[in-house]
């Protein structure tokens, strides 16, 4: 039998806080060390009263002290590696992904106001703003995780907070290939196509692993390269590039100015010299910036984008690049054609894995649309224990070789 059930706990949790809260001295900076030892003290007067067992004082201590000092019941989430997404829908109600399953955590804020400082503790350290007057934001953790947080009057019930989550140790093409992601094969062909400076576009849903895909292909980079990378919130870490330039996007403030944009961004980073410009996600009117960008010698150029499937992907990106600018639709897709020289199609499977899908190359324009050359595909095989059995198929054969014997490399 438990010896302080969690109602009890969360009680003493409660009363511990507010004793700490009531003794620290706040005339000067109080250390973590000095936090941990006040709440340890309450701890053992707290178990006078009654039993608590070793590993619920830690609990509790735990809990305190990241109420006080860190992020609340958010940083034993953020702590544990197993979970990949975070979704708090108000206090009382956060979910958790584990393995690819959504589940209900057990874990809840002790009140809304609690909720809405932990989010204004958030933005604050990444220098961004959030309020009625500007619900959403955009933002980062220290560790890189991506947030998304949505306030009233946009959220109806209670403020909203999305984490995204990253592993600590940066993800690259061999462990994708461990984890059944993608194929020997394909690693080769793509680790030729970064060399010779081929302009990669990585399209997927929600989940699939853009931002981890391109963070892999980013160790295929040349190390004497300069390289940019533009993103809403910087996520990427391409460590084995030195000559690297991150920029990130800001919002507007209070009064409506001193907003930078992704479009502001690339135009500054064609004054950088960059050998390269990775655009971490296009969502919008910054599409024409990025393909202008493809298409004016800064080969080996990367983004990534949401869609279904690579066909599906040119559609958007030609409706994106109308958000921004009316320009005829057959000058888009030219734009498009020259511009982009692979697609890399990323899904998330029935079972909940990640897989590489399609890899197709951009062949020209034809019959004024844009056509397509798949040169690999995932075909399913079955499924066995829950999890899909399958295999990669060379489809078709690189059509446009022309970087590629520019370099001194080949398929062959």
């Amino acid at each position: 039998m438990e010896n302080v059930s969690i109602k009890c706990a969360d009680n003493i949790e409660d009363e511990i806080r507010a004793q700490v809260m009531d003794e620290i001295d706040l005339s000067y900076d109080v250390s973590d060390e000095e936090i941990h030892k006040l709440i340890k003290e309450k701890i053992i007067l707290k178990a006078r009263q009654y039993p608590i067992s070793l590993k619920k004082r830690q609990q509790i201590e735990s809990h305190v002290f990241n109420s006080l000092r860190k992020l609340d019941v958010l940083e034993d989430l953020l702590n544990d590696e197993d979970i990949t997404e975070i979704m708090i829908n108000g206090p009382d109600h956060i979910f958790i992904e584990k393995a690819g399953r959504v589940i209900h955590s057990k874990e809840k804020f002790s009140s809304e106001e609690k909720l809405n400082d932990i989010i204004q503790n958030i933005v604050a350290n990444s220098n961004k703003i959030v309020n009625e007057s500007n619900p959403i934001v955009d933002t980062r953790l220290k560790d890189g995780s991506r947030v998304n947080i949505v306030l009233k009057p946009a959220a109806v019930d209670y403020s909203i907070i999305s984490i995204r989550k990253f592993p600590k140790e940066q993800m690259t093409m061999s462990k994708l290939e461990q984890y059944g992601s993608i194929s020997k094969e394909q690693i080769q062909f793509l680790q030729k196509m970064v060399k010779a400076g081929y302009n990669i576009f990585v399209s997927g849903g929600t989940g699939s692993g853009k931002t981890s895909f391109l963070n892999a292909l980013g160790e295929f980079i040349p190390e004497d390269e300069r390289v940019i990378t533009i993103e809403d919130s910087a996520e990427l870490q391409l460590k084995k590039v030195e000559n690297l330039v991150r920029l990130e996007a800001r919002n507007a403030n209070l009064e409506g100015k001193n907003e930078i944009s992704i479009r502001d961004l690339l135009k500054s980073s064609l004054r950088m010299r960059p050998n390269r410009i990775i655009v971490g996600e296009c969502r919008g009117a910054e599409a024409l910036e990025m393909l202008q960008a493809f298409n004016t010698g800064h080969d080996g150029s990367c983004s990534t984008g949401h869609s279904n499937s690579c066909k599906d992907m040119l559609s958007r990106l030609e409706t994106m690049v109308l958000m921004g600018a009316e320009i005829p639709l057959p000058a888009i897709r030219q734009q498009i054609a020259s511009g982009i020289d692979i697609i890399v199609q990323l899904g998330r499977l029935r079972d909940k894995s990640r897989k590489l899908l399609e890899i197709a190359e951009v062949e020209g324009i034809e019959n004024n649309e844009i056509k397509l050359n798949t040169l690999y595909k995932f075909k399913e095989q079955g499924e066995k224990e829950g999890r899909i059995i399958g295999g990669w198929e060379k489809v078709g054969k690189l059509i446009h070789t022309d970087k590629l014997y520019a370099s001194g490399l080949s398929l062959d």
